[in-house]
């Protein structure tokens, strides 16, 4: 994982790579698992899809339990999926977030930037390299201290749930369909 500072933006920006013993489905699995990223990623307290546009397109609600005195945040994003493509070579998710999408919740504070894509690339028929680079901004006030802490810790403790997850039967003997595409269909590797 990394972190870096940039031009115009008061809050690091991040980079995290990551080779996971998993095929690009059952990572993709995880990730399009709404109602369960709550089980893996940083401290996140609730998350639920809000509504599936398409294929390739929906948004979902998510709630991070904030350190100590500070107000619990929440998100709503817009995710993109590129499927995977033997022209491209990589399977991708575009997640923005939008404020504005749905009202703001009582005692919560709303992130007012999560920008980031991920990318996973299939390295074999086992094993995929994700790696992923963006920006949040959690919004409101909050002390250097505590967005320090979480830029330290976030990236490295999301990669180590989501390795977790990808180790549960539910999620390796899983055949239910997925509710988003991995490949497109006209480039089936």
């Amino acid at each position: 994982t990394w972190a870096k500072r940039e031009d115009g933006k008061s809050i690091r920006s991040f980079r995290v790579e990551m080779i996971v013993d998993a095929n690009l489905e059952t990572l993709a699995r995880v990730h399009f698992d709404v109602e369960n990223i709550k089980r893996w990623f940083w401290e996140t307290k609730e998350s639920r899809l809000l509504k599936k546009v398409s294929d390739k397109e929906y948004y979902f609600y998510q709630v991070f339990n904030a350190p100590l005195t500070v107000p619990d945040r929440d998100s709503v994003v817009h995710v993109i999926v590129e499927p995977f493509n033997a022209k491209r070579g990589y399977m991708a998710l575009k997640l923005n977030a939008v404020p504005e999408f749905m009202p703001h919740q009582p005692g919560r504070t709303r992130v007012a930037a999560q920008d980031y894509f991920i990318k996973f690339t299939p390295i074999d028929k086992n094993t995929t390299k994700l790696e992923s680079e963006g920006y949040i901004d959690p919004g409101g006030v909050i002390p250097s201290w505590a967005i320090n802490f979480v830029q330290r810790s976030a990236p490295y403790a999301t990669l180590l749930g989501m390795r977790r997850m990808l180790q549960q039967p539910e999620v390796l003997n899983s055949t239910a369909p997925l509710p988003f595409p991995v490949y497109e269909y006209d480039n089936l590797p």
